[in-house]
């Protein structure tokens, strides 16, 4: 199929084939048959597993069931696979405010910032409270105008330390 044949779909984190696209709508719509969503999101995958929107959707399906393992191994796939496109380190440690223009909203490292927010929020939904906060100070550091919204799962974060 050609590119002009097989058009662009728009979704969060990008644009995917409009097969892809197909699949991920009906994950969202059969959501409630778990094992179909599942089937669908993987065949996503399978079929563009360089779309950062398949990643979006697979943890963010993940998440919402329950399944927080799968998302954090997701959201962690994620994260590779967007440093990889943008041209920097999967190394949240090693990463600064100079390692790439973090504020650039139509790149690989704000979905990057994104999944990395995720990620906090995962951590702490299963109980580890200092990789949560390791977490979101590095994202203070890199994203310095809160254009994930990281202030959102900070401010989560300090009211269940009550």
């Amino acid at each position: 199929m050609t590119a002009s044949a097989d058009p662009l779909r728009s979704f969060y984190a990008g644009e995917v084939p409009a097969q892809v696209g197909v699949l991920l709508e009906q994950a969202m719509r059969a959501y409630a048959d778990t094992e179909q969503a599942e089937a669908y999101l993987r065949q996503a995958h399978a079929a563009a597993p360089e779309a950062l929107s398949v990643y979006f959707s697979m943890y963010k399906f993940y998440f919402y069931k329950g399944r927080l393992a799968d998302a954090e191994r997701v959201v962690r796939m994620a994260l590779e696979a967007a440093a990889l496109q943008g041209g920097f380190p999967n190394d949240i440690e090693a990463l600064t405010p100079a390692t790439v223009d973090w504020q650039r909203y139509d790149a690989p490292q704000h979905f990057y910032l994104f999944s990395l927010k995720a990620l906090a929020f995962i951590r702490l939904r299963r109980g580890d409270r200092e990789d949560c906060e390791r977490l979101l100070a590095k994202l203070g550091e890199l994203d310095r105008t809160d254009s994930v919204g990281a202030s959102v799962i900070r401010a989560f974060a300090d009211g269940s330390a009550a």
